[in-house]
C-alpha cells in the first residue's frame, strides 16, 4: 500500500498520514458561502482537495472514503444580497429571494467546479438542513460552561478552553491587543464568538430555546461535520485565509462539546492565490471568477493545470504566460497519447496511474512535481515510446483530465481581457486597434506619432511592452477606458 505523507498545521510537521479506520477514511473540507459565482480563488482548495478525495480513494478504495464538503446557505452576506436584489425590483420576499439566490448558487458552483474536473464530494450539506443540530451543540455547550445566552445571543466563552488559539499560534491576550475583534456589550470578553444570533421576522430564522434567530458560522461546520463524520474523524481542510478564526473556532466548540472526541486528526490549509503578481481584489481590478475565464474560451482544463502547477502550500500566482504554458503542455501530450490511440485504447484502465507518479503526489499532495513526472512521460512518448504513452494517459485521468479532449489552439486569450471593465470587449478592441496604429506609424517612420499613441495609452493606465513577439499590454490599477477615445 501506499504510504501517504501529510503536513499537519496543527503539529506544524509533514507526517505519516495512519487513517482512524482504513475502510472509512473521513474528510471534511469548508465549503462556499453561496450568494455569487466561486472566484478562482474559491476554486483552489476545491481542486487541491479533489486531488487528495482522488489520492484517499485509489489508496484506500473508492468506497472506503467519505468526503464532505458544506455549503453556507445562511449568512449575512446572503441577507445584504437578497436585500440588493429586492431594492433592485425583485418582487418576492425577502426569504424567497434567499432561498432562489442560495439554490442558484449552488448550481453555479456545481457547473463551474466540474468544469475543472473535479469530483463531487460524497455529502455536500447545506447548513439550513443540519440547524436541528446546531440547537443541540449549543445546547450542550452552555450545559458543560463553555457557552452563555446573552441579550438573544449565544456566545462560546474562549477563556473556558485553554487550548484556544493552539492551531493559529495565537494567544488571547496577543488577539485582545490586537483590537481587530467585535467589542459589544453582550459580550464577557471580546474574543468571545457567536453561535447564535437574533433573526428579524423577514429574515431567515428558526425557533431555538433563546428566541427566533441564526446560527453562528462556526457553529455550522461543527453540528455537520459532527453528524456526517462522527467527534473524530482523519482530515480538515480549508484555505489559509479560515485557519483563523474560523477553524480554530471549530476546533474549541467540537472538543468542547464531545470532550471524548479528538475533532480532526490532520489539518491541512491551501495559500492564496495571487493574480499577475497581486493580491486579487475588487479594487485593484483584477479579480474574475471561474466563469469569466470559462466564457473566454479558456478551457477548465487550463485553469486546474494551472492550480496543480504551484504546491499547495505555497502562494500561487495566476498568470497569462502559466496559462499559455499550461494549454501548450496539455495539447503535447495528448497529441503524443493519440500517435498511439489504438494501443493506448486497448491498454487503458483507467485506474492504473504510474507507481512512481503516486508516489511523489502522496509526498503532502507534490502536484507540482507531478507534472515534472508527466513532462518526463510526455517527452518518452513523443519520441516513440508507447509504454510511457499509456501511462501518460493514465496519470492524466487520474489527475482528471481527458486524455482524448484535444482542442484548437487558442494562446491569443488574455488575463488582461477579461480583468477589463463592464465593456471589456470594446475597450480590448480599442487597445489593440492602438497598438496596431502605433506599429504602422512606426513603418513609416512616423515616430511622432507613434510616441503619442504610446503616451496616450500610458495616459489611460495601459501598461505597454515590446518583445520580440510584439507588443504586449498589461492594466495598471487606474486603468481609465474613457482616456482612449481620442487616440485614433
Amino acid at each position: 500500500m501506499t504510504d501517504i505523507k501529510l503536513y499537519n498545521t496543527k503539529t506544524r510537521t509533514k507526517e505519516d498520514f495512519v487513517p482512524i479506520d482504513s475502510a472509512n477514511v473521513r474528510m471534511y473540507v469548508c465549503g462556499p458561502t453561496v450568494y455569487d459565482r466561486a472566484h478562482i480563488g474559491n476554486a483552489r482548495p476545491v481542486v487541491v482537495f479533489d486531488t487528495l478525495f482522488r489520492l484517499l480513494r485509489h489508496v484506500y478504495g473508492e468506497d472506503h472514503v467519505t468526503y464532505v464538503r458544506n455549503f453556507t446557505d445562511v449568512d449575512d452576506k446572503i441577507n445584504a444580497r437578497a436585500a440588493e436584489m429586492k431594492a433592485n425590483g425583485d418582487a418576492r420576499d425577502l426569504k424567497a429571494i434567499i432561498r432562489g439566490l442560495t439554490d442558484q448558487t449552488i448550481d453555479w458552483y456545481h457547473e463551474d467546479m466540474e468544469a475543472l474536473g473535479t469530483l463531487r464530494p460524497t455529502h455536500e450539506p447545506r447548513a439550513t438542513e443540519y440547524i436541528g443540530q446546531m440547537v443541540a451543540m449549543i445546547e450542550v455547550l452552555i450545559e458543560k460552561g463553555h457557552a452563555y445566552a446573552s441579550e438573544g445571543h449565544v456566545l462560546f466563552d474562549v477563556n473556558s478552553y485553554d487550548a484556544y488559539g493552539a492551531l493559529s499560534g495565537r494567544k488571547l491576550e496577543d488577539m485582545r491587543a490586537g483590537e481587530r475583534v467585535e467589542v459589544a456589550d453582550y459580550k464577557r470578553d471580546p474574543m468571545d464568538f457567536v453561535l447564535w444570533k437574533p433573526s428579524s421576522d423577514d429574515l431567515p430564522g428558526w425557533d431555538s430555546p433563546w428566541g427566533r434567530g441564526r446560527p453562528g458560522w462556526h457553529i455550522e461546520c461543527s453540528a455537520m461535520s459532527l453528524d456526517l463524520l462522527g467527534a473524530t474523524f482523519d482530515i480538515h481542510g480549508g484555505g489559509l485565509d479560515l485557519q483563523f478564526p474560523h477553524h480554530e473556532n471549530e476546533i474549541a466548540q467540537s472538543c468542547c462539546a464531545n470532550p471524548d472526541g479528538g475533532f480532526a486528526n490532520v489539518w491541512m490549509h491551501n495559500e492564496m492565490i495571487q493574480v499577475e503578481g497581486k493580491k486579487m481584489s475588487k479594487s485593484l481590478g483584477n479579480f474574475f471568477t471561474v466563469k469569466d475565464l470559462l466564457d473566454k474560451g479558456i478551457p477548465g482544463e487550463v485553469i486546474r493545470f494551472v492550480i496543480f502547477s504551484t504546491h499547495y502550500r505555497s502562494p500561487m500566482d495566476f498568470t497569462e504566460k502559466k496559462m499559455k504554458e499550461a494549454e501548450k503542455s496539455l495539447l503535447g501530450w495528448k497529441k503524443s497519447i493519440d500517435n498511439f490511440r489504438d494501443e493506448v485504447s486497448n491498454r487503458f484502465v483507467g485506474s492504473n496511474p504510474p507507481t512512481e507518479f503516486i508516489n511523489v503526489l502522496a509526498s503532502d499532495l507534490n502536484t507540482s512535481q507531478g507534472i515534472t513526472e508527466l513532462h518526463k512521460l510526455g517527452k518518452q512518448a513523443k519520441n516513440g515510446d508507447v509504454d510511457a504513452a499509456v501511462k501518460l494517459a493514465e496519470a492524466l485521468n487520474f489527475l482528471g483530465f481527458d486524455y482524448t479532449h484535444i482542442w484548437d489552439v487558442s494562446f491569443g486569450y488574455s488575463l488582461n481581457k477579461i480583468l477589463l471593465p463592464n465593456d471589456n470587449e470594446q475597450a480590448s478592441e480599442l487597445i489593440d486597434k492602438i497598438l496596431q496604429a502605433r506599429v504602422l506609424a512606426r513603418k513609416v517612420n512616423d515616430f511622432l506619432r507613434a510616441d503619442a499613441l504610446r503616451d496616450g495609452l500610458a495616459a489611460a493606465g495601459v501598461v505597454v511592452k515590446d518583445t520580440a513577439h510584439g507588443a504586449e499590454w498589461e492594466l495598471d490599477t487606474d486603468f481609465d477606458v474613457a482616456k482612449l477615445e481620442g487616440l485614433l
